[in-house]
C-alpha cells in the first residue's frame, strides 16, 4: 500500500484538496458530492500498486474550500476544476473513474477536454434528464429541494435517499467500519458538514446535467458504463443504462449497490483494472500497467 501525499491547488473560485498515492500511468477518481475522496481511498489502496491515482474533493466539500461565500455549482464547473487539476498534473491524458456525481464530471471532461482522458468509467450517473419520465425527477429532487429549505438537512437527507432509489430501494448497504480505511472514516464525519451546501446548491443545478452525447460518441476517449449488481431500480441504475444504450456499450456489473466501490473496494479494483485494459485505443501504444505477480 502506498501512502497518499496530499496537496491543494488553486482554481478559479475555489481551493482544491487532491490526494497522490502510487506509481504507473496517472488515473484520476472523481467522487459524488456530499462525500469527498475518503470515499474511494479504499479503491485508491487496492489500485496504487499500478497507477498513479490521484483523487480529490470537489469544490465546496469537506477540505476543497470556496473562495467567497456559497453559491450554486452545476457539472460544468465540477468539469472544469477536474481539467485544472489534470493540467497541473502534467496535462497527459488520464485514466478516469467518476462515481455517481463525480460520473457527471467525467462526462463533461470528456465532452470537453478529450484530450485529458485516456479512458473513462462512468459509475452508476445519475442523470434523471435521460429518462423517458424526465420531469417527473425534477419535480421528486424539487421537492427534495424544498424539504430542506423547510425542515433541513437531516428530513431532506432521508427523502434524497429515498427519491434517488426509486421510493422501493432497500436501505442502503454501509461499509462495515472495521474493514474501511482512516479516511472513508474521517470522510463521515465530514459529509455532515457538506449537507447544508449539497441541498442549497449542488442538488439541483447537478441533478439537471444532460450529458454532450454527440461530443461522447463521436470523441477519442472510451467510455464504459458501470452499474452495481445489487443496485435498486432507481434513478442512477436507470440512468447508467440509459447512458450505456445511447453510447451503444454494454454496462460492466460492478459489486453491490451504489456504493459498491466502497464496499467491496477489492474486487471492484480488478474490475477497473480489466475495463481500462479493455478500453485501450486500438492502434495506440498502451500505457496499461500489467497485474503485479
Amino acid at each position: 500500500m502506498h501512502s497518499a501525499e496530499t496537496k491543494t491547488l488553486q482554481v478559479p473560485g475555489a481551493r482544491l484538496h487532491y490526494e497522490i498515492s502510487g506509481s504507473g500511468p496517472l488515473l484520476l477518481m472523481i467522487p459524488g458530492a456530499p462525500a469527498d475522496a475518503g470515499a474511494l481511498a479504499g479503491l485508491a489502496a487496492c489500485l496504487s500498486d499500478r497507477y498513479t491515482v490521484v483523487s480529490y474533493d470537489q469544490r465546496g466539500l469537506s477540505r476543497s474550500t470556496l473562495a467567497g461565500p456559497p453559491e450554486d455549482q452545476d457539472v460544468a464547473a465540477f468539469g472544469q476544476d477536474a481539467h485544472h487539476l489534470l493540467t497541473t498534473l502534467g496535462g497527459e491524458p488520464a485514466y478516469v473513474l467518476g462515481t455517481s456525481g463525480g460520473a457527471l464530471t467525467g462526462l463533461d471532461l470528456a465532452a470537453r477536454h478529450p484530450e485529458q482522458v485516456r479512458a473513462l468509467i462512468a459509475h452508476e450517473p445519475p442523470i434523471p434528464e435521460l429518462l423517458p419520465d424526465a420531469a417527473h425527477w425534477r419535480t421528486r429532487f424539487q421537492e427534495v429541494h424544498d424539504t430542506y429549505r423547510g425542515q433541513g438537512a437531516g428530513a431532506a437527507m432521508q427523502k434524497f435517499v429515498a427519491t434517488i432509489e426509486g421510493d422501493h430501494g432497500a436501505p442502503p448497504v454501509m461499509p462495515d467500519p472495521s474493514q474501511m480505511p482512516p479516511e472513508a472514516l474521517a470522510m463521515m464525519g465530514r459529509i455532515q458538514g457538506n449537507l447544508d451546501y449539497f441541498f442549497a446548491h449542488v442538488l439541483l443545478p447537478v441533478l439537471r446535467f444532460t450529458p454532450d452525447l454527440a461530443a461522447l460518441r463521436s470523441g477519442p476517449a472510451p467510455i464504459a458504463v458501470g452499474v452495481g449488481a445489487a443496485s435498486p431500480e432507481g434513478v442512477p441504475l436507470q440512468a447508467a443504462r440509459a447512458l450505456a444504450e445511447h453510447l451503444d456499450v454494454k454496462a460492466i456489473e460492478f459489486p453491490g449497490d451504489h456504493q459498491g466501490l466502497a464496499i467491496d473496494a477489492i474486487t471492484s479494483a480488478e474490475i477497473v483494472h480489466d475495463t481500462f485494459a479493455g478500453l485501450a485505443a486500438p492502434g495506440q501504444p498502451s500505457s496499461h500497467p500489467a497485474r503485479p505477480a
